[in-house]
């Protein structure tokens, strides 16, 4: 959007009245009206009444202690990986009023004469299985383990009923290769696209919110225990593909807000992105929604009902990733944007001089 332009009889020449509304925008008083109705109306409305940008410090320290807490349960909980990356040894018996984690622990600890590496109920009703982690145990040893379980639980339990497989730790290792891989070609691919697609400064803004994504996601997974397994991996890089999708769009707002920025006073580079973003919240709301409630029954149905645990790591990503990539989109790349611009001096002069003009305005 241009400003509106007065030509001079003499000269021909086009000179700009920066003290007009560019069109279709807002006038000061339409944009206080709109600060004192609802909550939902202001949302919907999307004309800036929301202050995202202006308390962009407190989101500041809101997002620094969210990473510090991620990144002290990474450091001093650590990770939970599955079997497919560390190898080992994994027994599988059905579960049942007597058969429960606790009393499977000391079946095989007894029998091993060590405790296993973890035991833990997968799915629910007649599906619920009891999934009994080692490492790797050669075929005496899962034998003993076996015939101690059909002995504990017999004869409701027989050893027909234990089943057993092995992960060898080279295809542990192997695996785990191929996720850094992975998750590096996927970084360097976002990168390349982000640096052609934006400026400096948003390109730097766009990957500061990718990080925060990635260690939050990594983070919570840690928190919460649950197992890193290749579903795990999948997920983690479709959220950030959507994290990504998210921040673009609201980038494309701020730039097709600023274009003209630095030629009219009534509106500084912040103001305009903040416009930018609440014009776009309400997208981001429904596109979040829409994605959490099929993820939601993702869980509900496969892994409540069906008891499949793999779906059960993939929906879990998935959950916390959309949450957080949405949160980083809409109140940590923009407001960094900001403040890296800010550090421009063509806009930090332009800030100055339409805060000095509407100082003049008031007085």
């Amino acid at each position: 959007m241009s400003d509106r332009q007065n030509t001079e009889p003499a000269t021909g020449t086009a000179v700009q009245d920066t003290d007009a509304a560019p069109t279709g925008e807002w006038s000061d008083a339409d944009y206080r009206a709109d600060t004192e109705r609802g909550f939902l109306s202001r949302l919907y409305s999307g004309t800036g009444a929301f202050d995202i940008v202006g308390k962009r410090r407190n989101w500041y320290v809101i997002s620094a202690v969210i990473m510090l807490i991620c990144i002290l349960s990474m450091v001093f909980r650590g990770f939970t990986f599955g079997i497919d990356f560390e190898g080992g040894t994994e027994i599988s018996l059905p579960a049942s009023s007597t058969v429960t984690t606790s009393a499977v622990e000391d079946v095989v600890s007894e029998a091993l004469g060590s405790d296993p590496d973890s035991v833990q109920k997968a799915g629910s009703g007649t599906a619920a299985t009891i999934q009994v982690r080692t490492d790797h145990l050669d075929q005496a040893q899962t034998n003993a383990v076996t015939e101690a379980l059909a002995d504990e639980f017999g004869p409701g339990l027989k050893a027909a009923d234990v089943s057993s497989s092995d992960v060898s730790s080279t295809w542990g290792s192997e695996i785990t290769r191929k996720m850094v891989i992975a998750l590096v070609v996927f970084l360097v691919v976002v990168f390349v696209y982000i640096a052609i697609r934006f400026d400096r400064e948003m390109s730097l803004a766009a990957l500061v919110s990718l990080l925060f994504d990635l260690v939050v996601t990594a983070g919570v997974y840690s928190l919460v225990g649950f197992e890193v397994t290749p579903a795990t991996v999948i997920g983690l890089l479709t959220i950030l593909g959507f994290s990504v999708y998210d921040t673009v769009v609201v980038f494309d707002k701020v730039e097709e807000n600023t274009r003209s920025v630095l030629v009219t006073s009534r509106r500084t580079y912040a103001e305009q992105t903040n416009l930018a973003v609440n014009q776009t919240l309400m997208r981001s709301i429904n596109t979040t929604v829409i994605s959490v409630l099929p993820i939601i029954a993702l869980m509900v149905v496969a892994v409540w009902m069906l008891g499949v645990g793999t779906l059960k790591d993939l929906a879990l990503i998935q959950l916390v990733g959309v949450v957080v990539g949405t949160y980083s989109s809409v109140f940590l790349a923009s407001p960094f944007l900001v403040t890296l611009k800010e550090r421009n001096k063509e806009i930090a002069a332009h800030t100055r001089k339409v805060l000095a003009r509407r100082e003049r305005s008031a007085a």
